[in-house]
């Protein structure tokens, strides 16, 4: 009789087991990652759930509808709960996600303020059984990184449509990109009634005569420019009032304010002061005279190394009545190290905030056609999340007269974003110029980066009491952003709205007005010397060429090197003003 009852609970168990289907997976893991054993069934994971969003192609339509100078619709920004309509899952998928977890005895949290992401932790065993994964402790030999991570997991076909992805599973942590970003200094000619050191150093000064950057004061408090803060990376109050007295006599007692996420800090002990982050803030108070100016340092509460911190700070953005109304983030990695379906799920985040009117800027990178960072390759590799279409990438340049582009300023094509319509023809130029050059080494279908460039080279900063130079794509991203906040506080003061996604308006006719179309230079990533200040075991080798190739070239119109150009903000500002 117990046989029999026994017999029959297993076979009703089976019966209950929903019929599970493969949703994401690699065939093997990144490049110098190795398994190294599995994952022990204790160790406790951190889990997130994306789940299908309800109306995505048409929150597209509205982020374009209000960010496109031809629309009726231009610079009608929606509201928090406008975006949050677009992208909240239906009930029923709700429902049927949260009676999967329920059955296997998890209580997830929402995580956004849409619901459409749900976390939890469990341990590995669990993970294994109702994902069907095996999940194993992998290492990096070069950096010493490890992670628990499988390279395919199963979800029930029932679920299908309600689940986008799971994650940490197929994504590993990213072993330089999310670094800072730091190139050697390379020298620079000519001058442009600009003051002679520039030739050598780049300082405030330098850069407001070259783009025409006003000094006068911001007055609109609810422009907010935001930066971010990753890896620890802080930014510290001293530094930025040396850096002020010596280069900005006439803004000395500016500050910033702190905002804290993921367990983030930002501690003023001078000794723990990181270069990128004073870079950023140095660059961005800096330049953007009395613009409000918030530090968003973001902790590492997740323990992964990967990309939750840069889904959380727009999450909490997204959280905001009244978000920043530009964001820079001078980090980034290589596209290929993140699952197609984490990369898609991140952009929609980027999507939701340039619809409430935030822009949004990334550094390009600093590996040329190589990536985040100059390395061997056999085909170019895009940078994320540069290839993502709802955000402006930022590349650099160096030089004064004229401006050229920087050979290690990351550009390409993306292999996970088609072309957006905006940039269709700017792209279709460029192919053409180009020819069959570098043919079979990029995605000709690609959505096409940077979109703009800016300054990039032998960067004046202060850390730690002691002054440098810094170099990077780093540098270029917040300079950019600056000109944004200043061109943003003229317009609210005078009653109309920022610019918000700025894409659509660059790529127009008028916005590419604006702009110096730069046509030297090209980015096979390959650096020539050591970085001036960096932390240098980030790059195993600085001799390193990108992909065995020039790179692409700048030229006439856009190119995936420079861009559309370097901004001249008193163009900028009439064409805005003007929409």
């Amino acid at each position: 009789m117990f046989s029999f009852l026994a017999l029959s609970l297993l076979v009703s168990l089976a019966v209950a087991r929903p019929t599970m289907v493969v949703h994401e997976r690699i065939h093997a893991a990144p490049a110098g990652f190795s398994a190294m054993h599995s994952a022990p069934a204790s160790t406790m994971l951190n889990m997130r759930i994306a789940l299908k969003q309800n109306d995505i192609s048409g929150l597209e339509d509205a982020l374009m509808a209000v960010s496109d100078p031809a629309s009726a619709l231009y610079g009608q920004h929606l509201t928090k709960e406008q975006v949050e309509a677009f992208v909240r899952p239906k009930p029923e998928t709700m429902a049927a996600v949260n009676a999967f977890l329920v059955e296997n005895g998890i209580n997830a949290t929402s995580i956004s303020p849409a619901g459409d992401w749900l976390a939890f932790s469990i341990p590995v065993s669990k993970a294994n059984d109702i994902f069907e994964s095996d999940y194993t402790v992998f290492s990096h030999a070069e950096t010493g990184t490890s992670a628990i991570r499988t390279l395919g997991y199963s979800i029930p076909a029932s679920l299908r449509g309600a689940i986008d992805l799971v994650h940490p599973t197929i994504t590993f942590p990213n072993t330089i990109g999310l670094k800072p970003s730091f190139s050697a200094p390379v020298p620079t000619v000519g001058k442009r009634q600009v003051p002679a050191s520039c030739s050598s150093t780049i300082t405030p000064a330098c850069l407001q005569a070259l783009y025409g950057i006003p000094t006068t004061r911001a007055t609109q408090s609810s422009n907010i420019l935001a930066v971010s803060g990753f890896i620890e990376q802080y930014a510290n109050q001293a530094d930025l009032t040396q850096f002020l007295r010596a280069l900005r006599t006439d803004n000395t007692n500016a500050t910033f304010t702190t905002q804290l996420l993921d367990g983030g800090s930002n501690p003023q002990t001078r000794s723990q002061a990181g270069v990128e982050a004073n870079l950023d803030i140095q660059y961005t108070v800096g330049i953007a005279t009395g613009v409000p100016t918030q530090f968003i340092s973001v902790g590492e509460n997740f323990k992964d190394g990967a990309l939750e911190g840069f889904l959380d700070i727009i999450n909490a953005l997204l959280a905001e009545s009244n978000p920043p109304t530009v964001l820079t983030t001078s980090y980034g990695q290589n596209e290929n190290t993140i699952s197609r379906s984490l990369a898609t799920q991140l952009c929609n985040a980027y999507m939701q905030l340039g619809a409430r009117g935030t822009t949004i800027l990334f550094a390009s990178g600093d590996g040329g056609v190589a990536g985040s960072q100059s390395a061997r390759c056999t085909t170019f590799v895009p940078t994320f999340p540069s290839g993502c279409p709802y955000m402006t990438s930022v590349g650099a340049t160096q030089g004064i007269n004229p401006e050229r582009a920087a050979s290690f300023s990351s550009g390409g094509f993306s292999n996970y974003f088609a072309i957006p319509s905006y940039q269709a023809s700017a792209v279709a130029a460029f192919k053409t110029r180009l020819g069959s050059t570098n043919s079979g080494k990029f995605n000709t279908t690609g959505r096409g980066f940077p979109d703009v460039s800016a300054q990039g080279v032998n960067f004046e900063v202060v850390v730690d009491a002691q002054t440098g130079t810094v170099s990077g794509t780093s540098a270029s991203s917040p300079l950019f952003a600056s000109i944004v906040s200043l061109v943003n506080d003229r317009l609210i003061a005078a009653g109309k709205s920022p610019l918000g996604f700025l894409n659509p308006f660059l790529y127009s006719a008028a916005g590419t007005a604006t702009l110096t179309d730069i046509t030297a230079g090209n980015n096979p990533g390959a650096l020539s010397s050591p970085p001036s200040i960096c932390v240098c075991s980030l790059v195993t080798d600085w001799r390193r060429t990108g992909c065995s190739t020039n790179g692409f070239t700048a030229t006439t119109g856009w190119d995936p090197v420079t861009g559309l150009g370097t901004p001249n903000f008193a163009l900028l500002l009439n064409a805005a003003m003007a929409l």
